[in-house]
């Protein structure tokens, strides 16, 4: 279920047999959260990148956990995905584009959105451990092909270097959200553009 919020804001909420969601966003805030996945290491990844993203970002999530993350990790990028394209409504005066190449240590992560309204995921990181403490990575790309066909945007993760697998999730997490910063702005110039000739995102 979605309630009405303004733009550049959204509440959504999902309940399944396997979890029960409840997220706020605020594409126009300070990186302030408050995370509570059931998944440690999905925390600290969703605390980073509301934090980097400049995203006001609350999270509960009780799911299957007893199961897998799986279901818990892909349905909350289903959440997340549907309320940044809830919060963006018509696109109208956004940026559209947005791009990082971020270091992390080692690791060094390309990442490039762009709002179009078409849904792909280019994942290319290569992450080379099935798992970081109790985490599957494999989780990484369900997560972000959830929020893509949610969020109806393009998006290109790709690893240039890196051998520790923290490093490599982190390094993407962060470099998502330095690229989202940059495609959710307001342009100032153009307040009232929309950014496609097609006159439609």
């Amino acid at each position: 279920m979605q309630t009405s919020t303004p733009c550049r804001k959204a509440e959504i909420t999902r309940k399944t047999a396997e979890t029960d969601i409840a997220l706020t966003l605020n594409l126009d805030g300070k990186g302030e959260s408050s995370i509570d996945s059931g998944c440690g290491f999905l925390d600290h990844m969703l605390t980073l990148f509301a934090k980097h993203g400049s995203f006001d970002l609350s999270l509960t999530c009780k799911g299957d956990t007893y199961v897998d993350d799986h279901h818990t990790v892909e349905d909350i990028g289903i959440v997340l995905g549907q309320a940044f394209a809830k919060a963006l409504c018509d696109k109208r005066g956004i940026s559209r584009y947005g791009s990082m190449i971020l270091p992390m240590d080692e690791s060094l992560i390309l990442s490039a959105v762009d709002l179009s309204g078409r849904s792909y995921l280019g994942f290319a990181l290569d992450i080379p451990t099935s798992r970081v403490g109790t985490f599957d990575t494999e989780l990484v790309e369900e997560f972000w092909l959830a929020f893509t066909r949610n969020a109806q945007c393009t998006l290109h993760l790709r690893k240039a270097t890196g051998t520790n697998s923290h490093h490599i999730i982190e390094g993407a997490f962060k470099a998502a959200a330095r690229a989202l910063r940059q495609a959710v702005a307001i342009d100032t110039a153009r307040p009232d553009d929309l950014p496609s000739t097609k006159g439609v995102l």
